[in-house]
């Protein structure tokens, strides 16, 4: 059946208000009544009628300002619990001052502003890049762009020592790295010179931010890119063609050098050594020939006469030894000799010496031709002296 039927009033909301409004102000009363009970304010709600009224409206008073307190107080206090991760530090100053330190866990402070605390994380790794350019020490640009990972090592050096940490982390980097290539040629960072530079980089960056007492500690360095700026590659490139130039015409000369020199070295002993050969004959034929002057002198005085005629015929052998006349003594004959003087000449030798003659038996035919041993200058010399 519908509500608005005629002859019944079944409207839903007929008088709905009036006992919705009483329902909530007495659920209201009742939560205080209990209120004033927690708090020793039972006392004075006893009793009906205006009394309990009055009573009623004084406790509410009492109870609003003591519980809005209370419940202030309990916030604020409660702002001062926080939680501390294995990964984190927490630094705690005392209005603005350092306080302590706290490990990882449950922890409490006074609240704000007497107390406040930073939570540190000693144990992430942060990075931060950086892309620069700047001269090498043969005076040529270059781009680098350098990546630096970093952790926070100290907690409290790192709130109280810097203003601004990681800005500090940056210009240091940027200087570090300025210092490194400024000392070093562009051949040397664009090829085999990558791990020694970040090396050296880091160490000079670690060494300024413990100076500073950061509280940072540098892990990683990296050269992410290095490169020619797109202004100057033309010329850059016509630089290092020139340089590559001069080391292969460098090199050619170096070669030529190591070939040449040691054959001048070896021109130059080989002279020496004939020098002192030279040197060392003519020494022992100067003194041969003084010793020999000296045996013929000692001849000579022993017999002078012989040793004048013995001189004489050596010195006509050697004067005519080695000419091509023949000379035949006819004196006191009158035969007519025929001589095949070409084959004389084909079969001339030198003649023999006085000794060799007195040496030659007495069977041998003087007359014949005979064949004179082959003896040098200096033989006949060195036998006639002898």
């Amino acid at each position: 059946m519908a509500w608005n039927e005629p002859g019944k009033n079944r409207n839903p909301w007929g008088n709905r208000p009036d006992r919705g409004a009483a329902d909530l102000d007495e659920a209201l009363r009742r939560f205080q009544r209990k209120l004033a009970g927690i708090f020793g304010r039972g006392a004075n709600g006893g009793g009906d009628g205006g009394g309990n009224g009055a009573g009623g409206g004084g406790a509410m008073r009492g109870f609003g300002v003591g519980t809005i307190a209370l419940v202030l107080l309990g916030i604020w206090l409660a702002t001062g619990v926080y939680q501390v991760d294995a990964a984190e530090r927490a630094v705690v100053t005392r209005f603005g001052r350092y306080s302590a330190t706290k490990e990882p866990g449950l922890s409490w402070h006074v609240p704000w502003p007497i107390e406040a605390r930073r939570i540190v994380n000693v144990e992430s790794i942060e990075s931060f890049q950086d892309q620069t350019r700047m001269l090498t020490s043969d005076e040529n640009l270059v781009d680098l762009n350098i990546a630096v990972q970093y952790r926070r090592a100290e907690p409290v050096a790192y709130s109280f020592n810097v203003r601004d940490p990681e800005q500090t982390l940056g210009e240091v980097s940027e200087s570090a790295i300025r210092e490194i290539v400024g000392r070093s040629s562009l051949d040397f960072v664009l090829e085999e010179g990558r791990q020694e530079i970040t090396a050296r980089t880091k160490e000079l960056v670690q060494r300024t931010l413990d100076s500073y007492n950061t509280g940072i500690e540098v892990t990683t360095v990296n050269l992410q890119g290095v490169s020619v700026p797109e202004q100057v590659q033309s010329s850059q490139r016509d630089a290092i063609k020139a340089r590559e130039d001069k080391e292969r015409l460098g090199l050619e000369a170096q070669a030529y050098a190591n070939d040449i020199l040691p054959k001048a070295r070896g021109s130059a002993a080989r002279q020496m050594e004939d020098s002192q050969a030279y040197k060392a004959r003519i020494v022992a034929d100067a003194q041969g020939e003084a010793e020999r002057f000296s045996q013929l002198l000692a001849a000579y005085e022993r017999a002078p006469g012989v040793t004048r005629q013995r001189l004489y015929y050596e010195t006509l052998e050697d004067v005519l030894g080695s000419t091509n006349k023949v000379l035949v003594d006819t004196k006191g004959t009158g035969n007519m000799l025929y001589i095949p003087l070409e084959k004389l000449m084909e079969r001339r030798s030198p003649s023999l010496t006085l000794d060799e003659q007195r040496q030659v038996p007495a069977t041998v035919n003087r007359d014949a031709p005979q064949e004179a041993p082959a003896a040098t200058i200096d033989a006949r010399r060195e036998r006639g002296s002898r």
